[in-house]
């Protein structure tokens, strides 16, 4: 179900999703504007006067014309700023806060307070179902072949598995959807919004470097690697960037984490969704979509003439109920 507080406010159901070292405040600004909601992960500031910085810009820029917006961060222990990041989460009145790795009751609340929603990001049941007792408005499903930290599912079997625990709550799919008409795919299968990152890699208005965005354009999906060596979690990565075992090394069964010491993750190693292999140019955001929402469009389209003989104004009708333009 999509949540009353996004009713009428989208012009395509989907979330630029929060990218560390990707997504600054021009491109939650310009999502927004475009109509889809804007985030950002708070580390992208490395202090909380920073992060307190980023929060008053954008909400001097956005208007109540434009589409929510988010911000992301872990409400868990190994979060050294979690207390400061909630109480500007609700200081600012962040729209939507995106957590991960873990949630309270205690935040929900919060942020609950003000009228916030909460997703929260899960790549099993048993996450989705701790996330639930905390209160969350909606589970993040985040399948195979998604950018960043990533689970193993296939997303029709995730998503067929979850959607009966959540009731009400909102299902945002993750993985792979990287223009319209997957996102109408993953609308058609269930979803109520898609979950789109590496795709907003590529745009004029991410801080992503140059080197990535050159790297997104030439690598394809077997450029993508997952591993849970690298960052203590499964996650996808570029090959490309992922360290090579020394000439003459004499560690011959060497694992990547033992050859790690003169790479920083994220910032050497970099990550990427499976969608890669679309992806072959850098356009405004504003631009792109544009784009999408002609794709998505010409999905709907093509759903209903798929429909069977005798039953085409039935199934027509559902799928426009089922794949919203301009929610």
């Amino acid at each position: 179900m999509i949540p009353a507080a996004l009713e009428g406010r989208l012009r395509l159901p989907a979330i630029a999703s929060p990218m560390f070292l990707v997504s600054g405040t021009d491109l939650v600004v310009a999502t927004s504007r475009a109509g889809l909601v804007g985030s950002f992960p708070s580390l992208n500031q490395r202090t909380s006067d920073g992060c307190e910085a980023w929060l008053k810009e954008i909400r001097s820029r956005l208007t109540e014309a434009d589409a929510p917006w988010a911000i992301q961060y872990a409400v868990h222990p190994t979060h050294k700023r979690m207390a400061e990041d909630i109480a500007l989460t609700v200081k600012y009145q962040v729209p939507i806060l995106i957590s991960a790795i873990g949630i309270t009751r205690e935040a929900t609340d919060a942020i609950h307070s003000y009228g916030g929603l909460v997703f929260h990001d899960a790549i099993n049941i048993r996450h989705a179902k701790k996330a639930l007792d905390a209160n969350v408005d909606g589970i993040i499903a985040v399948c195979a072949g998604a950018g960043g930290h990533a689970g193993t599912y296939n997303p029709f079997a995730f998503i067929g598995e979850l959607k009966p625990y959540l009731g009400d709550k909102t299902l945002i799919l993750s993985g792979c959807i990287g223009n319209g008409q997957s996102l109408a795919a993953a609308i058609a299968a269930g979803a109520d919004l898609g979950y789109m990152g590496t795709r907003f890699v590529n745009t004029k208005e991410s801080i992503a470097a140059d080197r990535m965005k050159e790297l997104v354009i030439e690598s394809d999906i077997t450029d993508v690697v997952y591993s849970s060596e690298i960052d203590g979690v499964g996650a996808n990565w570029l090959r490309q960037t992922l360290p090579e075992k020394p000439v003459g090394s004499d560690k011959p069964g060497a694992s990547l984490a033992e050859l790690l010491s003169d790479h920083k993750r994220w910032r050497d190693i970099l990550s990427a969704g499976q969608g890669v292999g679309s992806i072959d140019d850098v356009p405004t955001v504003s631009d792109l979509v544009d784009r999408m929402e002609r794709e998505y469009l010409s999905a709907t389209k093509r759903l209903q003439g798929q429909s069977m003989p005798g039953k085409r104004s039935e199934m027509a009708s559902s799928t426009a109920q089922n794949c919203p333009i301009h929610l």
